[in-house]
């Protein structure tokens, strides 16, 4: 028999803004206790090696104030609980006359700006970082996190077609990012084909393995379904290990050849880019061309997908992740439903994959293990399953993110000298995700307008669909 919760009143007594201290207090410093158990073992001491010799060093202080900070934020989750349930159990004066209307609310307003804000800012952001940074060498760690942070958006619009439009949970998406990067990686180095050749053809190798795992999969829903694509993942990735006659084994593939300005190679000497437009030579010409690249295939991945939900395939792909029973009653083929889902964004997933080995110029299978997989999905659940922007939104913070701590060095006065933030970063991400599940579990923006329109535009609210969003 569960007990109850103290911050809920019974059903006889008034609802109160105010919540029982005491009882809020004992259960924080249980809170505090148990994590203080936790620490003991992974954050009280810290092994510093020397030579030969492995010293440990104590970070009590550390501890004690990560405990406090638990302690604290318990007592903050009941005072919120406790105001959110009065909120809940008081009706509003205006409850039984209030009108019901569809007038946009404030997320509509903003997007109407923010999307071309943001669009605005990605393709003015090289231009940006030069002006701030004050040169191109100087501007390079900022490009290269932005052609990063654009790469997982493309990764998360390619999966939010299988997760957020078609509800089929994929935990192996790594895969097909997996095959677009050796697809072009191999084909470069044996066949002497160029990227744009290459390119095309990655996306359509990984598209026939979506339908490959599409196949097995018909019948499978839920957690069976994420086990099998789980298991898809990790397959691929042995392949790779093993097959040494063919991808080199754990050893990857180097020597890859870079991509083109359309024939121009990025080259100091006569015919490359720089003497053919008459410009010093600099090798951030390179980087900013592959920014501009990554961010023109993100674009067409948004655009095919805004594209295909007005299809009757999108309108399938939706139907299908409501109920697939009604799918099927209305004459709907899942069939081949399910096979499109999971071979577009397949293909979508190997177009970065080509676009990765060629701005690597190596690849190997452990760039393609399953925190990828993992990273891929928290960022399309994170940013609300079916919405575009609120994907962009969540790749910028998971990726973004521990950049930034990189540069939290006022941290360390807190924390001691010794204090990384990046060491954090899974903690972080961890303590993140369960905010989100508590806070916002249908995502960042769990309601988007509808992909076909009536007579007169409506927003569809996230409580109203099954998945949570509209």
């Amino acid at each position: 028999m569960n007990a109850p919760s103290i911050t809920t009143t019974a059903q006889n007594e008034a609802p109160s803004r105010n919540f029982d201290l005491a009882a809020a207090s004992k259960d924080a410093l249980k809170a505090a206790l148990i994590t203080l158990g936790l620490s003991i073992p992974i954050l009280s001491y810290k092994t510093n090696q020397s030579g030969a010799d492995l010293f440990l060093t104590s970070r009590w202080g550390l501890v004690a104030i990560i405990c406090a900070i638990v302690f604290g934020l318990r007592l903050v989750l009941h005072a919120f609980t406790a105001s959110r349930a009065y909120a809940k159990a008081t009706p509003s004066a205006h409850q039984a006359t209030e009108p019901v209307g569809a007038t946009p609310n404030a997320f509509q307003h903003v997007s109407k700006f923010a999307i071309p804000f943001f669009l605005g800012v990605a393709l003015a952001f090289p231009i940006l970082i030069y002006l701030i940074q004050g040169g191109l060498n100087e501007s390079r760690y900022w490009v290269d996190l932005g052609i990063l942070i654009l790469t997982y958006v493309m990764l998360g619009w390619g999966l939010n077609i299988v997760v957020g439009l078609a509800g089929l949970l994929d935990l192996g998406y790594v895969a097909f990012y997996a095959v677009g990067a050796y697809s072009y990686a191999l084909l470069s180095t044996t066949f002497g084909l160029s990227f744009w050749i290459c390119l095309p053809l990655a996306g359509i190798l990984a598209a026939f393995w979506g339908m490959i795992l599409g196949f097995p999969v018909l019948r499978l829903r839920g957690d069976y379904l994420a086990i099998v694509t789980l298991a898809f993942g990790e397959i691929i990735r042995l392949v790779l290990i093993n097959w040494v006659d063919l991808t080199n084994g754990g050893a990857g593939i180097s020597s890859i050849p870079r991509a083109t300005f359309f024939g121009l190679p990025f080259t100091a000497g006569e015919g490359g880019f720089a003497a053919t437009f008459g410009l010093e030579f600099n090798g951030m010409h390179r980087m900013i061309f592959l920014y501009y690249l990554i961010l023109a295939l993100a674009l067409l991945t948004n655009f095919v997908t805004m594209r295909l939900r007005k299809l009757p395939v999108g309108r399938a792909w939706e139907a299908l992740r409501e109920d697939e029973i009604a799918c099927r009653s209305l004459g709907i083929n899942t069939t081949n439903t399910k096979l499109t889902a999971f071979s577009i964004g397949a293909m979508f997933g190997g177009f970065a994959g080509s676009f990765f080995a060629v701005r690597q110029g190596f690849v190997s299978p452990e760039s393609f293990n399953f925190l990828e997989s993992a990273i891929i999905l928290a960022i399309v659940v994170m940013g609300g399953m079916g919405s575009q922007i609120g994907v962009a939104i969540a790749a910028i913070v998971l990726v973004g993110g521990p950049e930034v701590l990189r540069n939290l060095t006022f941290l360390q006065s807190v924390f001691g000298s010794g204090f990384d933030p990046n060491e954090y970063r899974l903690l972080l991400f961890g303590m993140g995700m369960v905010a989100m599940m508590v806070w916002r579990p249908r995502g960042l923006i769990s309601e988007r307008e509808p992909s076909v329109i009536l007579k007169e535009r409506k927003a569809i609210s996230g409580s109203l669909v099954k998945e949570g969003h509209g």
